[in-house]
């Protein structure tokens, strides 16, 4: 029954408009911040979090992502300098715009769990919260946005699928002899 609500109400998609803006807008600034800084350096944090990962009762929670991170993310860190406060903007201007909101919505909780493996909790539950009920929204989302002529149209000319919704009333099947 929600899931129905939040894909499908026009009521439901101008509540998604407030959530999706407040959640645009957080991953835009803090990723805008970082790019027009010029001073953001993912290094310190990275060793940090192989330096102290995550434990439990047993030891270490998440050691096949500590290795990525030592092994991968930390060797990288130039990269990650640039992926990060680019897909942080990238993600706060798809939900702000409305435009490919699921696919923002979804890239915006993979960083969101991947500051959550590495040990940072900060705002990150709430905005893996408020992703999630973005991501099962889909379409409805970005209702109030740019959604609404960008998935036709991609629909259309790069799907090529037809966007027209027929009525399949009155049909009879015969049943098998």
């Amino acid at each position: 029954m929600f899931g129905k609500f939040v894909r499908e109400n026009r009521i439901a998609a101008a509540l998604l408009t407030v959530l999706r803006l407040y959640l645009g807008y957080s991953w835009f600034t803090a990723g805008l911040g970082k790019l027009q800084s010029g001073q953001f350096d993912a290094a310190g944090f990275l060793a940090g979090a192989v330096a102290k990962p995550v434990a439990g009762p047993d030891g270490v929670v998440y050691g096949w992502y500590v290795s990525f991170l030592k092994n991968l993310a930390l060797p990288n860190a130039d990269l990650f300098n640039i992926v990060i406060p680019l897909g942080e903007t990238l993600v706060g201007l798809g939900l702000l715009l409305g435009c490919l909101t699921t696919a923002a919505a979804f890239f915006g909780l993979v960083m969101n769990f991947s500051f959550l493996l590495a040990g940072t909790v900060s705002h990150n539950p709430t905005d893996i919260l408020l992703g999630g009920i973005i991501l099962a929204a889909g379409f409805n989302a970005g209702v109030f946005g740019l959604d609404r002529w960008v998935i036709p149209f991609i629909r259309k000319t790069i799907l090529k699928q037809n966007t027209s919704i027929k009525k399949t009333e009155n049909i009879k099947v015969k049943p098998a002899l």
